[in-house]
């Protein structure tokens, strides 16, 4: 599978609107493969932000790529 930039724009500007501590970090997602499937992750440039919402962050922007995908 290969992520679609635009949607995955759309998907970091959703995430940001409810984490703007991570508004202009350097991110892209990715798909890794697993041992049965594949992953959505964020890679960063660089270390994200300080605090405890990377997870959530990541969470944010997978779970909205996917709507806008439809997977």
């Amino acid at each position: 599978m290969e992520i679609q930039a635009d949607l995955a724009a759309k998907a970091f500007e959703e995430a940001c609107a409810k984490f703007p501590e991570f508004t202009g970090c350097k991110a892209a997602l990715r798909v890794k493969p697993i041992y049965q499937g594949s992953a959505f992750v964020i890679e960063w440039e660089g270390q994200p932000p300080e605090g405890g919402n990377a997870w959530e962050f990541q969470n944010a922007v997978v779970k909205a790529y996917k709507r806008l995908t439809g997977v």
